[in-house]
């Protein structure tokens, strides 16, 4: 059941039957000079409607912006704060509890540092804060990076490279325009630099003509499972 798709009175039924909502987090960030600056959010929404085909549950609307630090610089990237994204998320969250939801995973289809840190300090204070509620914060590359790195060819792949491409190729092909060369960032750590445009100016991790359909819907299917087994401690 998508929010922005029905009334208040199917609200009220479908209390009877989930207790549960699903938030997809994304960006607006460059991916390459070949995938949309929407793609982060394009794979979360694109997940998360398969998975509400399985089961019985609450689905957002997406948060379409999220905090980018590396591709900040990067043509058409639009960043916000970890503040900002923290108070958005909290006040999405305490509202949705007081209208009867208990259980929340929040899917972000980026896995940055900076925005995954305030995605999980704000499941701290919700837990905190509200008694009788469940929170599950997934990036789906932090958790199944050994099971995705079994499926790509390129080592160490990331960002806009062999899988995130193999993914939209098999959600939205008509978005994906030719490919980018294969890139990585060097930047000089453990310094933390300004001008990162000088240290990764394709904004490219990992070797796009690599990427093929058949590969996205093996991702796409490792992600489903994976959802699908936290949803079930979630709701437990």
């Amino acid at each position: 059941m998508h929010l922005d798709l029905i009334t208040m009175e199917e609200f009220k039924k479908g209390l009877r039957r989930t207790k549960t909502l699903l938030i997809p987090f994304g960006t607006v960030e460059e991916h390459g000079r070949h995938l949309p600056l929407g793609t982060d959010t394009l794979i979360a929404v694109e997940v998360l409607r398969r998975l509400q085909e399985r089961r019985k549950v609450f689905v957002a609307p997406p948060l379409h912006y999220g905090v980018c630090t590396s591709t900040r610089l990067h043509p058409g990237t639009i960043s916000i704060t970890p503040e900002t994204l923290r108070r958005l998320t909290l006040d999405i969250v305490r509202e949705s509890f007081r209208k009867g939801v208990r259980n929340f995973m929040l899917v972000s289809g980026h896995g940055g540092g900076l925005h995954m840190n305030a995605l999980k300090e704000t499941a701290e204070i919700l837990v905190e804060e509200e008694k009788g509620i469940r929170i599950a914060v997934v990036s789906p590359y932090e958790l199944l990076w050994k099971e995705l790195s079994e499926i790509a060819e390129t080592e160490n792949d990331s960002h806009a490279g062999e899988l995130e491409t193999s993914v939209m190729l098999a959600l939205r092909p008509e978005l994906v325009k030719g490919r980018s060369k294969e890139e990585y960032p060097s930047f000089p750590k453990p310094l933390v630099v300004r001008d990162k445009l000088r240290y990764w100016p394709g904004g490219v991790w990992g070797n796009p003509t690599k990427a093929d359909r058949e590969k996205g819907e093996k991702v796409i299917e490792l992600i489903l499972d994976r959802l699908i087994e936290i949803l079930d401690m979630l709701e437990d």
